[in-house]
């Protein structure tokens, strides 16, 4: 790997995995590993899926790309299952590479028929590599810090009379960006009253909202779609990770209104591998698979049996300081120092015991995203390892 750009922030500490089935992993010496991150969080129906293979073999020998002018029925197809799943039928997808990209295509749309100048979104949001999503310049967006509103007495009313909330410039932002739960990868939820009264103010003043689904869609906080647990009607969505379990394939989806408001405009924008027809068609296997399986509902149940042992874990051992979770998208917070040193060995240890999962870059936070399919015996052995770990710290 010497001559490969990896991941900043993050240590390559297994480097001759050749192959991978559901959530397991194995080395050139035939070493199992059990993935409890699902990739980068991608491989929301497991590696190697059987029915997903099958069904990418057999659409690349049919199409699996083409061009400015001409395409297939089987977009149109795709469109119509992810339009139904968010409630936006007569709406429209486009089909891109990755969830920046999914991301970045909406707030374009966004900002280009927003007749006012900013954005919104919350101060701890991360929505991608590139663009203006990414880099967030002072003119263009408005970054609320919503920190003091978890401590607010307050925080189930959500006074708008309150100075924090009447610090928001209301009168200059068009569209209001979201990431329901991921919060840069340490897992933290706004209060859903502040969330549905950004909401119903933003909308009031004929702004739209947008949803960054990348981390927290397809299922992993335990319903399809992250925004379902704030009660909220989003018009623009984007959608990546999970939905190609593992494949490039992202979607940015738009509500009717948006359409009506875009009209006959064209979105400046195109790339070589949009609405490709082979990542439309690993999007439709992956919503068949999780409807048909009932992975979501089966999801819910495996959150609580890992959640449940980690709370346990968490009252005999004062080495974790929090869990913070929603369905299978788990942040563990440890007692640590500057350097986050006990992460880091509980990290490798883990890996050496056959566990793989990510830590935050710099920080004490261990993150689980296993698989939807992912089975109860490999959680009941992470939890015990885990334990044993952390008491052979003290």
């Amino acid at each position: 790997m010497s001559q490969v750009l990896w991941y900043p922030g993050h240590e390559l500490l297994l480097k001759d995995i050749v192959r991978a089935e559901n959530c397991y992993l194995y080395d050139s010496f035939g070493k199992r590993y059990v993935d409890l991150e699902a990739g980068v969080w991608c491989t929301s129906v497991g590696h190697g899926n059987p029915n997903l293979l099958r069904i990418m073999a057999e659409q690349a020998a049919k199409v699996a790309h083409t061009g400015f002018n001409y395409s297939c029925e089987l977009l149109d197809n795709v469109a119509k299952a992810i339009l139904f799943l968010l409630g936006f039928q007569d709406g429209k997808c486009v089909f891109l590479c990755a969830g920046s990209e999914a991301i970045e295509y909406g707030v374009r749309v966004a900002q280009f028929v927003s007749e006012k100048p900013m954005m919104m979104t919350m101060a701890d949001s991360y929505f991608g590599a590139y663009g203006s999503a990414r880099e967030r310049k002072e003119h263009e967006w408005f970054d609320f810090d919503w920190f003091p509103c978890l401590e607010c007495p307050e925080s189930k009313s959500c006074d708008k009379d309150c100075k924090h909330w009447l610090s928001i410039p209301f009168d200059k932002i068009g569209g209001f960006l979201f990431e329901p739960g991921s919060s840069s990868g340490l897992v933290r939820f706004p209060p859903a009253k502040l969330i549905q009264n950004i909401d119903r103010t933003i909308k009031e003043g004929d702004g739209l909202i947008l949803i960054n689904e990348v981390t927290t869609g397809v299922g992993r906080t335990g319903k399809w779609f992250g925004f379902q647990h704030y009660d909220i009607s989003p018009d623009i969505v984007g959608i990546g990770k999970g939905i190609g379990n593992g494949y490039p394939v992202s979607v940015t989806a738009f509500a009717p209104g948006v359409m009506d408001l875009l009209g006959d405009k064209p979105v400046n924008y195109a790339q070589s591998h949009q609405n490709d027809p082979l990542g439309a068609a690993v999007v439709m296997e992956v919503i068949r698979v999780i409807k048909e399986e009932k992975l979501i509902e089966r999801g819910r149940e495996i959150a609580e049996l890992l959640v449940g042992g980690l709370k346990k874990i968490h009252e005999r051992c004062d080495l974790i300081l929090e869990i913070r979770s929603r369905g299978l998208m788990v942040a563990v917070e440890l007692r640590d120092d500057s350097k986050a040193s006990l992460a880091i060995r509980v990290q490798k240890e883990l890996i050496s015991r056959g566990f793989v999962l990510a830590r935050r870059p710099g920080l004490s936070v261990l993150r689980l995203d296993p698989a939807l399919t992912i089975e109860r015996e490999d959680i009941e052995e992470f939890l015990d390892t885990f334990e044993e770990i952390l008491r052979d710290e003290h």
